[in-house]
């Protein structure tokens, strides 16, 4: 029997959070999300109605992937751990890297939460936080009691004014010293251009940071430090798109402006 539809009903800056969803549901050549695929069998939306060109599908897909294998690496290294996910929408991470014995807490606005508990229910080492990211209090209801930390942040950062960015990393610092965030970053012209993209336009979301060299952050305290600047042109997974999208980003590669135009970035805290 088919499970009933969920309605959605979100304000248009949280219809951002259906994009990735849509996107690793659809792009199976590269991406392979099965809770994805149930959720959008699940609810009650015109997906069309976001207009999300195969090009974004397929770096939403490409980032995910990274970003998991940060965590998967973090979760191998620190089994004990605490993963925190901050912007998770309606993203699987918490199930796509098994983490047994680590701590895994996700975290959105208490609307995005509340649906996501339709979908992914609590347990005693998988932990739901109802916050804006930007009310640092959340960050009190993290028992990390001094165990390593990985902070991620997909999708995220660049809809936060810099000043927002700042708090959130100095006091995830403070909260956990020498704890690990991964997150994707626009430079600069792109967070100005971004406000021309389709789907943005429909949701009316809106693009406030942006970042043309990653270590600028690094002046925000001593003890930061970038560990890496990942692009898209360096995903295994180009290999298995169409040659059109491989020649696109094997072009992309050859240089920085494309390259920083859109990329994750790795720091220690």
């Amino acid at each position: 029997m088919e499970s009933a539809r969920e309605a959605i009903t979100l304000t248009e800056a949280q219809e951002t959070l259906l994009i990735p969803l849509y996107s690793k549901a659809k792009e199976t050549a590269i991406f392979t999300d099965e809770k994805a695929q149930d959720i959008l069998k699940r609810v009650d939306y015109d997906f069309s109605r976001l207009h999300v060109p195969r090009k974004t599908m397929i770096t939403l897909c490409l980032r995910a992937s990274k970003l998991d294998s940060y965590a998967r690496e973090f979760v191998a290294h620190y089994p004990d751990g605490v993963v925190i996910h901050v912007g998770c929408g309606l993203d699987s991470r918490c199930l796509r890297v098994p983490h047994p014995g680590a701590d895994w807490y996700d975290l959105d606005v208490p609307s995005v939460i509340d649906l996501r508990r339709k979908f992914y229910p609590e347990s005693p080492t998988y932990h739901l936080i109802a916050s804006s990211v930007t009310d640092l209090a959340w960050i009190d209801s993290v028992s990390a009691e001094g165990r390593p930390v990985l902070v991620i942040a997909e999708g995220l950062l660049m809809y936060l004014a810099e000043e927002d960015v700042k708090a959130l990393f100095l006091k995830l610092k403070a909260a956990f010293p020498g704890c690990r965030l991964a997150c994707d970053v626009y430079s600069m012209l792109t967070a100005q251009r971004a406000k021309d993209h389709p789907s943005l336009k429909k949701t009316g979301a809106v693009i406030q940071w942006g970042i043309d060299d990653a270590h600028d952050v690094e002046r925000w305290a001593p003890e930061i430090r970038l560990v890496e600047e990942w692009y898209f042109a360096q995903a295994p997974e180009v290999a298995r798109l169409g040659l059109g999208y491989r020649l696109g980003f094997q072009l992309a590669g050859l240089f920085a402006m494309a390259n920083k135009a859109h990329r994750i970035v790795y720091y220690n805290l």
